[in-house]
């Protein structure tokens, strides 16, 4: 079932996703060699439970802490742990709130000091197919034009694609349909319409693009352990073309 949105649940959903993008912007300060992982993530619950939200991963199926947080080689769902971060690293930070009754979710790949050039070309790459992806977001496309734009760009960079993990429909629950894969055919899968709003989010690897499944249960890391990169918007379809409800903004200013 694809639920379409109206034009007040998107303007309840813009609101979470303002919020969503702010608490990025506050906890960026933190993202500097020295810090532990776990020590961000309370940072982000402590700025979304002071808004009045409540984090939406947090013991979403058991997960345990209020933001993913995967470094260099693990892709998603990374644990928050007592890792601290050093120059040359790069950290994905994938989050989410739930504000009003509606869900909003983003992620950001963060460059820590010196990143290798192969890496920052890697980070910019994901970053790009992310709105090249955006770009195909509109009513009458189909999915598999987001994901074949995004596979397009990032393989012709040299990169490749995480198969195993998909962007998703988000509104009163954080995942609900449809699914929207990061690779695909141009013109198959489900017609995008307006009201539908979805969280896209690209998972490129420096090498293969297999994945495994560390023992924690939740960290998906490369299988030739070479980095990953990660970003996301939530994105909602209207007639006039893609709206981008979370921002980057608070990050990058």
């Amino acid at each position: 079932m694809i639920f379409l949105k109206s034009t007040n649940e998107i303007l309840l959903m813009k609101q979470s996703a303002e919020l969503l993008s702010q608490t990025f912007g506050y906890i960026k300060q933190f993202i500097k060699p020295g810090i532990k992982t776990k020590e961000i993530d309370e940072k982000a619950e402590e700025y979304i439970l002071s808004h009045n939200a409540k984090p939406n991963f947090k013991n979403y199926n058991g997960f345990p802490a209020t933001l993913c947080i995967s470094v260099n080689y693990q892709v998603v769902h990374g644990i928050p742990s007592n890792y601290e971060l050093k120059d040359g690293d790069i950290v994905s930070v994938d989050g989410g709130l739930v504000l009003n009754g509606y869900h909003a979710d983003m992620a950001y790949t963060f460059m820590i000091g010196n990143v290798h050039p192969n890496v920052k070309k890697l980070v910019e790459v994901t970053k790009t197919a992310l709105y090249k992806g955006i770009d195909y977001a509109k009513n009458g496309m189909r999915i598999g034009d987001i994901g074949y734009a995004i596979q397009t760009f990032a393989e012709s960079n040299g990169f490749s694609v995480v198969r195993e993990l998909v962007g998703h429909g988000i509104g009163k629950k954080l995942h609900e349909e449809p699914q929207v894969p990061n690779y695909g055919k141009s013109g198959r899968g489900v017609v995008l319409k307006e009201g539908m709003t979805i969280a896209i989010e690209p998972m490129i690897n420096l090498g293969k693009k297999e994945v495994l499944q560390e023992k924690d249960g939740w960290t998906i890391v490369t299988r030739d352990y070479l980095p990953s990169a990660h970003f996301e918007h939530t994105v909602a379809i209207l007639n006039q073309g893609p709206q981008i409800l979370t921002t980057y903004k608070y990050i990058e200013n």
